[in-house]
């Protein structure tokens, strides 16, 4: 842990509906973890306060969320960019705002997010990003009405065999969190919601 770096620490008042663990009782992989991501952004993301709550399961997702964003055939932006409209759609408060200020760091654009968050289909996006977010709000809302038809469109817009499966991989993830996050009462940082506006 960087002694120039803020000290991790897990706030109470990240979810509320189950209780935060003191960091100092969490195991010390989950506390590596926390350390690290509280250095890299400045303050401890909310959600690794709430997910500490069942180390079991932090580790799980955060392992498959890194393989989300580590392997993939996306944009980092287009990740976000999925994540943000799913969520959108879910009115999942954490995921809007904490992916929102991805969007606007990574999009380089302070609007784009909430475009996304009212309505993905009148934002500001190429063709080739529509067709992506009609597919992953699919699969989010009408998940039966996937076709072959859907696949070849993304295929059509230029996106390759692995960019479909990150696609849909990110959508259902995603789909897992806003349900967790909403459950749980989760609260976004009050830093998620100026970051990347200026």
């Amino acid at each position: 842990m960087s002694d120039s770096g803020p000290e991790p620490e897990l706030d109470g008042d990240a979810m509320d509906r189950f209780p935060v663990p003191d960091f100092d009782d969490l195991p010390e992989d989950l506390q590596d973890r926390i350390a690290e991501e509280t250095e890299r952004a400045g303050f401890t993301p909310n959600v690794f306060s709430a997910l500490s709550y069942k180390p079991s399961h932090f580790r799980a997702f955060f392992e498959y969320h890194d393989a989300l964003v580590e392997d993939t055939a996306l944009e980092r932006e287009e990740i976000e960019m999925i994540v943000v409209a799913v969520s959108g759609v879910n009115h999942c408060y954490y995921c809007n705002v904490a992916h929102g200020a991805l969007v606007r760091i990574y999009a380089d654009d302070p609007l784009l997010a909430d475009q996304l968050v009212a309505n993905y289909r009148t934002a500001d996006i190429n063709e080739t990003h529509r067709t992506m977010l009609d597919v992953a709000v699919m699969l989010t809302e009408r998940p039966t009405e996937i076709e072959a038809a859907d696949l070849e469109a993304l295929r059509e817009a230029g996106f390759s065999e692995e960019a479909l499966w990150d696609i849909a991989s990110v959508a259902a993830f995603y789909n897992l969190s806003n349900r967790l996050a909403m459950f749980a009462g989760m609260r976004p940082n009050d830093e998620f919601h100026t970051l990347g506006r200026e």
